[in-house]
């Protein structure tokens, strides 16, 4: 059995500071947190692995365009070279067949207890038209027997679907998470009633806050003012510079209870990479320095890492670095209810660590106490 340790100036546990300390795991699971000598710790910090709840793709691959275990690993090895220790995979709106072959493929990296992979996200296909993004309109529909098979299987890991609240029942809600489905509303022109109703039957979170969904004026809140109004759903957030304003941005930090507003990426597949296009269902999206976009300059996902976030959050936005640090970790753990494995660094927790310069730029990563780097 071979003990790994790690000795840092700075360490961040999910909640308080440390200063020179080791860590040390075995097995993949945190044994130890001791005081070291400070003539022997990196001058670096150590903080809990990064948590993505929103990805689509990384390293050149896209999850819809190849939906297998290559493409899995492809996206795990990118994300992990900005702090990315788990990601909810993400099927963008597509046919039943695709939804079908991700979903063997999810379950047989989560059998196969791949290194990154917690679950699935299915963003779509129950949707709205006028909200719907640059989702491909022919694969927008009702929730079907068809879809439901996919959803009630036990062999997904984490299960996160996107729906439109007003495109799909309170009763298929209640449903869905009868099914442990974490329901989430997103690319919505839902008002707020049909919005609250749809929390009220249990769906826990909105997708991409701002985006694609109704927006808040002063007698019709739509979405974004029953997001921002709800007291315990989550709330994924792009800090990329492009989907949110960084007074949007703040006024959501302001608006929710601490804990409920969390870092995603909407990582399409240049992350990691130098491609400047790629092939996106029957058309392109082009990448403008961090900017994706389609032919129309509609955005079309992001190239935005969670380590690139959490330094926006910190240098855009004023958020105090320990509760970035929150934001990309601890929070998606409890959203997802990993938050007793995952998002801290204490005994009996998960080795997913990520070590970051004073730049925040990440050194070097572990999952499961494995190193990435």
């Amino acid at each position: 059995m071979t003990i790994q340790h790690l000795a840092v100036a700075k360490l961040f546990d999910g909640e308080h500071w440390w200063h020179n300390v080791q860590v040390s795991f075995e097995q993949g699971t945190i044994s130890q947190i001791v005081a070291a000598d400070a003539a022997a710790v990196l001058p670096l910090t150590l903080a809990p692995g990064f948590i993505d709840i929103q990805v689509n793709g990384g390293g050149g691959a896209l999850f819809n365009t190849a939906p297998t275990l290559t493409t899995l690993r492809t996206m795990v090895r990118a994300h992990a070279g900005f702090g990315s220790t788990a990601l909810l995979p993400t099927v963008i709106t597509d046919s039943v067949a695709v939804m079908q072959q991700a979903a063997d493929v999810i379950a047989a990296a989560i059998a196969a207890k791949e290194p990154g992979v917690l679950g699935v996200h299915f963003e779509g296909p129950h949707l709205s038209l006028p909200k719907k993004g640059v989702h491909p309109q022919q694969h927008i529909r009702p929730l079907s027997e068809a879809e439901l098979a996919i959803y009630r299987r036990t062999d997904l890991g984490v299960k996160l679907v996107t729906v439109a609240p007003e495109n799909i029942s309170t009763a298929q809600i209640r449903q869905l998470v009868e099914l442990d489905v974490l329901v989430f509303l997103g690319h919505s022109n839902a008002d707020a009633a049909t919005v609250n109703a749809a929390l009220a039957a249990g769906a826990c979170g909105f997708t991409h806050l701002y985006n694609a969904m109704s927006p808040l004026t002063s007698r019709e809140p739509g979405m974004v003012g029953a997001a921002l109004a709800s007291v315990d759903a989550w709330c994924g957030i792009i800090l990329d510079g492009h989907h949110v304003h960084p007074l949007a941005a703040k006024l959501a930090l302001a608006a929710k209870p601490r804990g409920k507003l969390l870092l995603v990426t909407d990582a399409m597949s240049p992350v990691g990479t130098t491609d400047t296009e790629f092939a996106f269902f029957d058309g392109k999206v082009f990448r403008d320095g961090n900017k994706l976009t389609i032919k129309t300059g509609q955005l079309a996902g992001s190239v935005l890492d969670m380590a690139a976030a959490v330094h926006y959050a910190v240098t855009e936005l004023g958020v105090a670095q320990g509760e970035a640090l929150r934001m990309a970790s601890l929070y998606p753990a409890q959203c997802i209810g990993k938050a007793q494995q995952m998002g801290r660094i204490a005994p009996g927790y998960r080795a997913d660590l990520v070590l970051l310069d004073e730049q925040g730029k990440v050194q070097q990563c572990w999952i499961s106490g494995q190193a990435q780097l």
